[in-house]
Order: C-alpha cells, then sequence, then structure tokens
C-alpha cells in the first residue's frame, strides 16, 4: 500500500467531559505519532505546554505500548519516542483505537478512533480538520473536575470567582465561549518546527 497517497481520518473525543467535545480530522498516512501529536493540539485547542502519551495496543501484540516522549527515568523506560514510530504501522483498520492523554497532572484523555483510510484530494492541504463541537477546556484549569466547575461559573454572572474568571480566561483565550466551534478556523503548526521549538 503506498501510504504517501492515502490520509487517515480520525475521530477524537474528551473522555468524561459533558458536553460532548470532539474533533474530525484528516492525516497524511505517512505521519509519525509526534506528528499526530501536534496535529490533535491544533485540532483541540491545547498549547502543547504539557507532557503527552498514545497508549495503544499493535497488532498482533499482548501488551499495550506507550508512545510519546522518553524520559530519563525508570517509570518511562518503555515509553517509544513519537517521532519514531509511525502511525501506519498501528492503524490501518477502520475503527482501531487508542488513548491520548495530555497533561499527566490535570489529566486530559482522549478517545482516538481511526473511521477511514482515504485518497488524498490533489487540492486540499493536510492535516484538516472538519468537523467538531464545543471549544477545548482552557489549559491548566484542573481536569475534568476544574473545568465542570468552571462552567458553572461562567453560567452564573453573579458568582463570586465570576469576574477573576472571565479575567483569566481573557488573557491566554480572549472572549472564550465553551460552546463555540468552527473547523475553518484551526490552523495547523509543522510539526517538524514545532520539534525543533521543543527539543532544540
Amino acid at each position: 500500500m503506498k501510504w504517501k497517497n492515502l490520509v487517515l481520518q480520525f475521530q477524537i473525543s474528551l473522555q468524561e467531559v459533558k458536553p460532548f467535545i470532539w474533533r474530525r480530522i484528516q492525516v497524511p498516512a505517512t505521519y509519525s505519532f509526534w506528528d499526530f501529536h501536534v496535529a490533535i493540539q491544533d485540532s483541540m485547542g491545547w498549547f502543547d505546554s504539557h507532557l503527552h502519551m498514545f497508549s495503544i495496543k499493535k497488532p498482533r501484540a499482548k501488551k499495550i505500548t506507550e508512545i510519546g516522549i522518553p524520559m530519563d527515568d525508570e517509570f518511562d523506560a518503555n515509553v517509544l519516542a513519537g517521532w519514531k514510530e509511525y502511525i501506519s504501522d498501528y492503524f490501518f483498520e477502520p475503527g482501531q483505537s487508542a488513548v491520548y492523554e495530555y497533561d499527566f497532572g490535570d489529566s486530559w484523555e482522549h478517545n482516538i478512533i481511526l473511521e477511514g483510510i482515504l485518497l488524498k484530494e490533489n487540492i486540499t492541504r493536510y492535516p484538516r480538520c472538519i468537523d467538531g463541537d464545543r471549544a477545548c477546556p482552557p489549559e491548566n484549569c484542573g481536569g475534568v473536575y476544574g473545568y465542570q466547575n468552571l462552567l458553572e461559573i461562567l453560567a452564573n454572572p453573579s458568582h463570586d470567582e465570576y469576574e477573576s474568571t472571565v479575567l483569566w480566561l481573557n488573557e491566554w483565550y480572549g472572549n472564550y465561549k465553551p460552546e463555540v466551534f468552527d473547523s475553518k478556523n484551526i490552523r495547523f503548526d509543522n510539526p517538524k518546527e514545532r520539534w525543533k521549538r521543543a527539543f532544540k
């Protein structure tokens, strides 16, 4: 199979968050897991300021494979480098899935499902986000519990923390509206440039 002529379509959704927050993206089938990580970050709206990890079972393997950023300690001894592993080695049949965790403190876990394998369109730039719903939770808001608390505050202008919360959000996001998402506003960074900024 000539992967360079193909794109993989994924649905990415946040676990344990209501209302449902999700994205549908298409990425080149030649992507590494690092490239895929950058595309997920950009489509969701994260800042890529924390560690991440994919947990996935390779076909015919008995154990879960962890892919991310290896660290120099025994806890991460078995973590494979995302820039050395390729998504086409793990995703090649619709329905295959993985878990992507971002920010081990807030622990944002995403379900990833391969929806399809498609031919590239000549006039289309990849990656691209073609659908989704709701804005991503703000960085460092305290995980699922903190996010639910933030929604309650924003829904109640008389809340004691309303003004300080809106001020904090405006500093980072401008006019943050949790219910608003438009795939046309998504801009994807170059994963090679992101890697250089992160590691060099």
